[in-house]
């Protein structure tokens, strides 16, 4: 075959450059730089497209950025759809705000980035004692970001140019302190009212279902009772554990790691000493240092005359109340636990020695050292556990992405099956069955992993039963799973779900009587006001710790109350109907002043993000935007496995 290419090269470079040459015609270099990205467009803002590719880079960058920050965060939070579409909206915000940008022809000046720079406190630690910049390390500063100074520059002008488009609108909101008192005032407002409750429980003992009855709410729901889509699987997980098991620590380097890390491993030595302390902090003037320096030296010609005082010295005269009480004593400690000067003395000492005046920023000590403890130095073989564990982590780190190519090559190349790669990576097949294409709720570990499931339920592996791609589900963590069984959704049998039919037709005949029942009463107080059964009043307003809340605090409050009585009735959903009289409306309860201007501050923010909010969605209609991926439904989930 080789000799064949050889002999025949010019032709076979006229057949190439025949059939790349009008490609390139056609399609252009830009075409074939896009066949290798996903060119399908997720959103769309004016004439800017915002591709799959795009979207995932984002994606993939929000993560890594969360995981540096919280490195204890659960990575399946961060890979939900949910939060998918979050960086998808915060791409097509960018977008919006560089065509408003643009539209808007902002220029920052000189000063204006001169200004932004001098206030950032990177750049700011980089100036000289004289005051000019450094700008050998403002070059490498900019250089880790992978900018040169001018392009570092662009960015902030274009950073503040975006915080004009937003910041603008949001710096020129403005609450006076009659229009937020007055829309408080209303928002916090109480209301005295009255309120009879018809329940669905109430209605449950009133009804009588069919066979009929259950077969045709069966058949008309039958999206409700369904067995979901599902999957049993072969998996690989790859990570550090299983390259542990790979590795023997050879005798040699154990013993050369133990050679080098011999002061590491081995225990410190610690002294024990007392001390007499004659405060003299370094704010102290210098004539009241002075004497105190003279006391101790007096304190230090007694005991040196007479060790065996030392202790009696150091309870009556040491301005330690710590170590007074104790004759000085500060009991066994090992380097850095004491200021530098006195430590310096301590470890330089004899047992039984009494140092010169030493002086520290807390005053003068008079130091005894009473005792050394030295620890037997750690034996080869009494480290030998730890130290085997510390080098079987360190050489699994290095292995691991070694393996991880191994692993990658092996999942593709033999694409229908996980035997081959288990072998030559002596890894555990593991197995699953009945796997759902939406993880549970608070499950946990690779099979709950987002992209895996996504890439487990997609057609290569569903149709062709090919290995999936190798899919990271976390740090070290590398995952391929091969589906070895498809059941689709279906429809359960009307014998298998009776009691579930039973319970949803039950509930929802009640709950329609409830509302009829509800529905009928209002009717009737309204046009006979004496005839209502309603219970005490009582006061309810949006302010905190209220008893009624929701859905029915939220009818009560946005009643009209012109006029009063008011009467109003609240459908609840599946807990009924509620039917109130408003009797009264009532000033909000006044506010302590501290709590007033913290409100209209806090009513000021809220108007200029409505407002910042309202203009967002002015831009969006501008430019035309289009999200072409559906907003995931975070209620999905948990129907699919209440159903």
């Amino acid at each position: 075959m080789f000799d064949f290419v050889r002999k025949h090269t010019k032709i076979l470079m006229a057949v190439m450059f025949l059939l790349i040459i009008p490609a390139f015609v056609l399609v252009g270099v830009d075409g074939y730089q896009r066949m290798n990205e996903s060119g399908a467009a997720v959103a769309k803002v004016a004439s800017r497209s915002i591709t799959q590719a795009q979207w995932d880079a984002s994606h993939k960058n929000q993560v890594d950025r969360m995981r540096a920050q919280m490195p204890g965060l659960d990575a399946k939070m961060l890979e939900s759809p949910q939060a998918r579409y979050e960086t998808l909206e915060q791409l097509v915000l960018e977008a919006v705000l560089e065509e408003a940008l643009t539209d808007s022809h902002l220029n920052i000046s000189d000063s204006r980035l001169a200004k932004e720079l001098q206030q950032n406190p990177a750049i700011a630690a980089l100036r000289k004692p004289d005051g000019q910049l450094d700008m050998e390390r403002y070059r490498a500063l900019v250089a880790s970001q992978g900018l040169t100074p001018d392009g570092f520059e662009a960015r902030i002008r274009h950073d503040i140019s975006v915080r004009q488009v937003q910041g603008g609108l949001m710096g020129s909101a403005f609450a006076p302190k009659g229009v937020a008192d007055m829309a408080l005032n209303a928002f916090f407002e109480r209301r005295d009212v009255q309120i009879a409750r018809f329940k669905p429980s109430d209605f449950a003992d009133k009804i009588t279902l069919s066979d009929a009855d259950m077969e045709a709410f069966y058949k008309a729901n039958s999206a409700l009772f369904q067995a979901p889509e599902t999957v049993d699987l072969e998996y690989l997980v790859l990570d550090l554990a299983a390259v542990k098991k790979t590795i023997t620590v050879a005798e040699d380097d154990l013993r050369t790691y133990f050679e080098q890390n011999a002061a590491r491993t081995e225990a410190k030595e610690e002294r024990r000493a007392s001390h007499i302390l004659i405060n003299a902090p370094k704010d102290m003037k210098a004539a009241e240092r002075q004497k105190a320096k003279e006391v101790a030296q007096q304190l230090l010609l007694k005991v040196t005359e007479k060790p065996d005082t030392f202790a009696a010295t150091a309870s009556k005269f040491s301005q330690d109340t710590g170590s007074a009480a104790k004759g000085g004593d500060l009991e066994f400690f090992g380097r850095g636990a004491m200021v530098k000067p006195f430590e310096d003395a301590v470890f330089a000492m004899r047992k039984g020695e009494i140092s010169t005046l030493v002086e520290s920023d807390f005053g003068y000590h008079i130091i005894k050292l009473t005792d050394i403890k030295t620890p037997p130095k750690p034996t080869f073989e009494s480290a030998r556990a730890t130290l085997e564990v510390e080098l079987k982590n360190q050489q699994a780190q290095r292995k691991f992405a070694e393996v991880a190519e191994t692993f990658s090559n092996g999942a593709y190349e033999q694409s229908d099956t996980l035997k081959p790669l288990a072998e030559r990576l002596k890894l555990e097949i593991k197995t699953a069955k009945g796997v759902l294409r939406n993880p549970a709720p608070g499950a946990a570990g690779v099979l709950a992993n987002p992209k895996l499931l996504a890439a487990v339920f997609g057609p290569d592996a569903l149709d062709k039963k090919h290995n999936t791609e190798v899919i990271e589900t976390g740090p070290s963590e590398l995952v391929t799973a091969r589906v070895s069984a498809h059941t689709a959704a279906r429809t359960l049998p009307l014998d298998e779900v009776r009691g579930q039919v039973k319970a949803r037709l039950l509930s929802s005949r009640a709950t329609e009587m409830a509302k009829a029942e509800g529905t009928a009463r209002l009717a009737a107080w309204k046009a006979s006001p004496d005839s209502a059964t309603l219970k005490e009043a009582a006061v309810v307003s949006r302010e905190r710790g209220q008893a009624i809340t929701g859905t029915l605090l939220e009818g009560l409050m946005g009643a009209d109350t012109q006029k009063l009585p008011a009467w109003v009735g609240v459908d609840l959903g599946g807990q009924g109907y509620a039917v109130a009289r408003i009797n009264k409306v009532l000033p909000r309860t006044e506010p302590e002043v501290a709590a007033a201007s913290q409100e209209r501050a806090q009513f000021a923010q809220w108007l200029a993000s409505a407002e910042a909010q309202a203009y967002l969605e002015l831009l969006k209609k501008r430019f035309k935007v289009q999200i072409k991926v559906p907003r995931p439904d975070s209620s999905a989930t948990a129907l699919a496995n209440n159903s």
